[in-house]
């Protein structure tokens, strides 16, 4: 670490500068990733939204995952294509704290939102009949807002924290910016930060992944009461959020391993892999997950691509 305050207004990406060589390799790459993350989960988004028989709390659940992916990959995605583009890898200090915090608030909002669809999918197989009572379509997006701001005001403290740090050096070991890149640089102890990071991110986690797995075991009990198709049917949708839930899981297990190796001295290439895979396969996998498995929403979106189809051939649209 640099022992000279830095007086720079800026951090350099050195994530960036290590994928100069082939820039635009890299930047034809992350323009794919980002348009398919942006069509797949744009185009799930806009047949929930308009059509009024997906108007339901697994649906609207689905959309807002979606929609927090596309904000995290949003967060950084643009930046780094440009940055490639332009042979750019310097960030402002105020941009840099701002990506740190919202990358963060996509992941705890993440989280949320699959406890949110296990407890509504819990409700839907236990309590079928009060089930239309029990989570209604206004229910479910109080709790996606009382979830982000009840996020929001508990990572608050670490943008604050963070802000108030001297910065000592300039060079961030990564392509984007996340806290722990900031917190190497500072030129004072960050015990507090990291205490109060460490504390939020491993409670937060452990405590939504305890109340998933209790609302996934709660179906599970009920599966063997139940009828075999309505069993096979629940134990789909089940399976469904299991498998989004681990890819997003093992996303953020490349993230911790990234953290826990930040004082070796790896080559920048194994940190770039390890912190941009969270931010690729989450929300690149998810829309397709859930289009493919998901029958209802499936046949509504190849409804709707074959209506969009049909409107573009019709003759008032030949020239």
């Amino acid at each position: 670490m640099e022992t000279e305050f830095n007086t720079s207004k800026n951090f350099v990406l050195l994530g960036v500068k290590e994928m100069e060589s082939f820039k635009y390799l890299y930047c034809s790459l992350f323009l794919i990733i980002y348009f398919f993350i942006l069509l797949f989960s744009f185009s799930i988004i806009f047949v929930v939204v308009f059509d009024e028989s997906l108007h339901k709390p697994m649906y609207t659940l689905i959309a807002s995952l979606l929609l927090n992916g596309i904000f995290g990959s949003s967060c950084v995605h643009p930046k780094l294509i440009t940055d490639l583009l332009l042979s750019s890898n310097e960030i402002s200090h105020i941009n840099c704290f701002t990506q740190a915090s919202s990358v963060t608030l996509f992941a705890f909002c993440e989280v949320s939102t699959f406890t949110i669809m296990a407890h509504d999918t819990y409700l839907a197989v236990g309590h079928p009949l009060r089930y239309p009572t029990l989570m209604t379509n206004s229910l479910a997006l109080k709790l996606i807002m009382g979830s982000l701001i009840f996020n929001i005001i508990l990572l608050l403290p670490i943008s604050l924290l963070a802000a108030r740090l001297p910065i000592c050096g300039s060079h961030i070991s990564n392509a984007f910016c996340d806290n722990p890149s900031i917190l190497v640089l500072s030129c004072v102890d960050t015990y507090i930060n990291k205490l109060y990071g460490n504390v939020t991110f491993v409670g937060d986690v452990v405590l939504m992944v305890l109340l998933v797995s209790h609302s996934y075991l709660r179906i599970f009990l009920i599966c063997l009461k139940i009828s075999k198709d309505a069993c096979k049917k629940a134990i789909h949708t089940l399976v469904t959020h299991l498998l989004n839930f681990s890819i997003f899981m093992i996303g953020a297990l490349f993230v911790f391993v990234r953290v826990r190796l930040e004082n070796i001295n790896l080559p920048i290439v194994y940190h770039i892999l390890l912190s941009i895979i969270s931010l690729i396969f989450p929300p690149l996998l998810t829309p397709v997950i859930y289009g493919i498995r998901m029958e209802t929403l499936k046949m509504k979106l190849i409804h709707h691509f074959q209506q969009g189809v049909q409107y573009l051939r019709s003759p008032e649209h030949d020239y």
